[in-house]
C-alpha cells in the first residue's frame, strides 16, 4: 500500500535522489524547495517519471506553507538546508535560518499534522576535528563551523520533539555524500565533483592542504537506502545514527583513483588549507547495522566510477 512522503529540499542533490527512488517504488511524494541551492531541472526530472508527485514552491522557513503541505503525510524526509561549511563561515545567520529555524518549523508542522516519523539529514560535521579518526555516535559533539553547530542543533530538536511530544524522529549523520547531479560549479562545491569536472576539462585538481585529509566518501545510493530503512526501523526512534560507507580515503588517494578511472595523469595543485576543514573523518557503522539493518549497497570505488561516467555523459554539468 502506498504511503505519502514529504521530501524537503527535493530540488537538491540528495533530496532529488530520495524523491526519485520513492516515486519509482510507487509511493506518493510531496516535495518543497525554494531553489536557493536546488535546481529546477531536478524537479523537472522528477515530474518526467509520471509518478504521484506534487511540487510546492516554498521554503522550510515558512511554517504556514509546511502546515499545509504536511496534511495527510505519513513520513517526512527532511533534506533541506544550506549545506556548506565555507558558506556557513561566510554567513552564519543565513545558515542558522535555514538549518535551525527551518528544521524547527519542519518538526512543528510534523507534530501538528500527526506525521508518523521525521527522518532528519544530520551531518558528520557535528563531530568536529576530534583526535579519533573513527567517529562513533557516543563521542561528544564538537563542531568547528556554524554549519556543524546548526546541524547539531537540528539533531537536538529532533530528540527533544521525540521526548516532549512523542513525534518519532531519526537523525542520520551523513558522511561526504557524492554521486550524479551534485553541483560542481558552486563556490562551495564538494571535493569529488570539483575534481572530476576539472579533470574532464583537462586541468589538475586543486587540493587545499597537503592531501592527507581523509574522508568516508559515501555514494548517494547508500544515503537513499539508509533513509528508507530509517522510516520503518522500530529501534531507531530518537536516535542519532551514522550513515556512510565505513571507509577512509585521503584526498591524494582520491586524485590517484580518479586518474586511474579516467586513464589520466594529472598532478594535483596544492593550495593553503581552508579554515573549518576537518583532518580525518570515518564512520563507525555498528549502530546503523544494529538499529537499521544497514549495510552499504555501493562501495566507494564503484560509486566513483558511476559518478565519473555520469559527468562524462553530461559533459561535466552538475
Amino acid at each position: 500500500m502506498a504511503q505519502t512522503y514529504v521530501v524537503t529540499g527535493a530540488a537538491g542533490f540528495v533530496g532529488s535522489h530520495i524523491a526519485e527512488r520513492l516515486l519509482r517504488d510507487g509511493q506518493r511524494v510531496k516535495v518543497i524547495d525554494n531553489l536557493l541551492t536546488g535546481k529546477r531541472e531536478n524537479l523537472d526530472a522528477l515530474r518526467s517519471l509520471n509518478g504521484d508527485l506534487s511540487v510546492a514552491a516554498g521554503s522550510i522557513t515558512d511554517l504556514e506553507a509546511l502546515q499545509s503541505l504536511f496534511r495527510g503525510v505519513d513520513y517526512v524526509l527532511h533534506q533541506a538546508a544550506l549545506p556548506s561549511v565555507p558558506r556557513s563561515l561566510d554567513d552564519p545567520l543565513e545558515t542558522h535560518r535555514h538549518c535551525v529555524d527551518g528544521t524547527l518549523n519542519t518538526l512543528v508542522a510534523a507534530r501538528d499534522n500527526q506525521v508518523k516519523r521525521v527522518v532528519y539529514a544530520a551531518s558528520s560535521s557535528a563531530y568536529g576535528d576530534q583526535a579519533s579518526a573513527l567517529k562513533v555516535e557516543s563521542l561528544s559533539p564538537a563542531p568547528v563551523s556554524p554549519y556543524g553547530a546548526a546541524k547539531l542543533a537540528g539533531e537536538n530538536y529532533c530528540a527533544a520533539f521525540t521526548r516532549a511530544y512523542g513525534l518519532e524522529t531519526v537523525a542520520l549523520r551523513y558522511f561526504n555524500v557524492f554521486g550524479p547531479r551534485q553541483d560542481p560549479h558552486s563556490t562551495y562545491a564538494a571535493v569529488i565533483p570539483r575534481f572530476i569536472t576539472r579533470m574532464l576539462a583537462g586541468r589538475s585538481p586543486v587540493i587545499y592542504g597537503d592531501g592527507g585529509h581523509s574522508r568516508d566518501f559515501t555514494y548517494i545510493d547508500n544515503v537513499v537506502h539508509g533513509n528508507l530503512l530509517a522510516c520503518g526501523a522500530p529501534g531507531a526512534v530518537g536516535q542519532v545514527i551514522n550513515l556512510a560507507t565505513g571507509g577512509r580515503v585521503t584526498l591524494n588517494e582520491l586524485a590517484a583513483t580518479l586518474n586511474d578511472i579516467m586513464d589520466a595523469d594529472y598532478e594535483p595543485i596544492y593550495a593553503a588549507e581552508r579554515p573549518g576543514d576537518i583532518r580525518h573523518s570515518q564512520a563507525d557503522l555498528t549502530k546503523a547495522k544494529a538499529l537499521l539493518g544497514y549495510e552499504p549497497v555501493v562501495e566507494f570505488a564503484a560509486g566513483l566510477r558511476r559518478t565519473v561516467a555520469w559527468y562524462r555523459k553530461t559533459k561535466g554539468r552538475g
